[in-house]
């Protein structure tokens, strides 16, 4: 029997729309039933409880590590030739490098570790902005937590793209420069998509919101992760297997949600400073800030297509960076 290549768009028309739907019609009934919350559910408060959740953090990181350890196991018991290996752990480095900057540099800008007892007590140095030098308060769980959710989200994608919807793959054939040019076009829509979101969060934080500042984590969220990828997806929006990505989003938000809203943010594994958050919370997850949902859908989107630029260039048959620049170098 054969089997021939499946086009999404021979069915539903554009992915990227279908994609958007699936989204529209799970956040909307999601959004509603929040919004009828008036009574905020309150944080634990960790004075009357020195020790509520202990090592909770550390014990936590297994809802990344066992899945990501039992894809990769598949992965490794049912080896392909093709399967791109190193296009996967330079993404992960790439992505656990964005984490750590994130943490090492704007770590103490963002945010707070009140819960002590949550962690092993190990912590890695972080820049403190208020007296201008480095402060050992970081810890050593963020780290794992980088690591081991950007290679859940990637491995998690990459098994749904070449076994469990393998029809719907679109990796088979290398990335051509002089058919496709280069991967990098630099167009004006994703900066001024990303200047109009700061901007409006910024008008929010200005003029709605009670505790004034400026949304920098927001600005931080748009200018490294979501604007740079945006970059590439005119170029490798045809190489990504939506419905791979679709079950990869919706996996990784529903852990998201379950780790942080349940148990992470009342129980203070981490807090977030308002002065540096938009403003705009959910009440229902303890005031959660409207930035982190929208990380747990960031993660997909940029690990996706970090992670298929990446090996567009590295499959490529010209040299990776001028698969990306689009100039003999």
């Amino acid at each position: 029997m054969e089997f021939r290549q499946v086009d999404i768009r021979e069915q539903f028309g554009n992915p990227i729309l279908v994609v958007l739907i699936i989204h529209f019609v799970i956040w909307l009934p999601a959004f509603l039933t929040l919004q009828r919350v008036q009574v905020p559910r309150p944080v634990v408060p960790l004075d009357m409880h020195p020790d509520p959740t202990p090592y909770g953090y550390t014990v936590s990181l297994a809802l990344w590590f066992i899945p990501a350890a039992a894809v990769l196991i598949h992965l490794l018991l049912h080896r392909q030739k093709d399967f791109p290996w190193k296009s996967l752990g330079v993404t992960i480095g790439v992505l656990l490098t964005l984490g750590l900057v994130l943490d090492v540099a704007f770590g103490n800008l963002f945010f707070i570790f009140p819960n002590k007892g949550a962690v092993v007590g190990v912590y890695i140095p972080g820049w403190d902005w208020s007296v201008m030098r480095f402060v050992q308060n970081i810890p050593l769980e963020e780290v794992f937590f980088y690591l081991f959710g950007d290679a859940l989200a990637l491995l998690i994608y990459l098994w749904c793209d070449r076994f469990w919807l393998e029809l719907y793959s679109r990796n088979a054939n290398p990335y051509l420069l002089h058919q496709e040019g280069p991967l990098l076009r630099i167009s004006w829509w994703p900066l001024l998509l990303g200047a109009g979101m700061v901007g409006a969060a910024w008008a929010y934080k200005a003029f709605v919101a009670a505790e004034k500042g400026f949304p920098a984590y927001f600005l931080f969220l748009v200018a490294v992760a979501f604007v740079p990828a945006t970059l590439f997806f005119t170029k490798v929006q045809k190489r990504i297997n939506w419905r791979a990505y679709s079950c990869t989003a919706l996996t990784m938000f529903f852990i998201s949600m379950l780790w942080e809203c349940t148990i992470a943010f009342p129980y203070g594994w981490w807090a977030y400073k308002p002065q540096m958050m938009m403003g705009m919370d959910v009440p229902a997850w303890s005031r959660l800030p409207v930035e982190e949902p929208f990380l747990w859908l960031l993660v997909t989107f940029s690990s996706v297509m970090i992670f298929e630029t990446i090996h567009a260039a590295m499959g490529s048959k010209d040299r990776a960076r001028t698969a990306v620049l689009g100039v003999m170098v």
